[in-house]
């Protein structure tokens, strides 16, 4: 059984920062690649990033330069640093394993 429990979101001014948490639960965590998504309201979920299990990453466009994901596999967690934070930035953020299994989401709201 594997379970994502995401953590860390929040309500933020434009230009703050928010770290976001995922933590795993079973023991092939670190055989797959782990992701962030998120989904705004009215729109399509969406990649943000992902990272191999050997920590190779891949982007968003619209995140590269701002947001770095990194995992610790002897912890079995997965993160997400999000700087420079926009408006735009704001939705529910999911935490994915190998884009089988499924967090619950967490709110990330960004004000102007």
């Amino acid at each position: 059984q594997v379970q994502l429990v995401e953590s860390g979101g929040g309500l933020v001014q434009a230009g703050g920062s928010l770290r976001l948490s995922c933590a795993a639960s079973g023991s092939i965590f670190s055989l797959n690649a782990m992701g962030w998504y998120r989904r705004a309201l009215g729109k399509q979920r969406e990649m943000v990033a992902v990272i191999t299990s050997g920590g190779s990453t891949n982007y968003a466009d619209s995140v590269k330069g701002r947001f770095t994901i990194s995992r610790d596999n002897a912890k079995k967690m997965v993160y997400l640093q999000m700087n420079s934070l926009k408006p735009e930035d704001t939705a529910v953020y999911y935490c994915t394993l190998g884009n089988h299994y499924w967090g619950q989401g967490t709110q990330v709201t960004v004000s102007s």
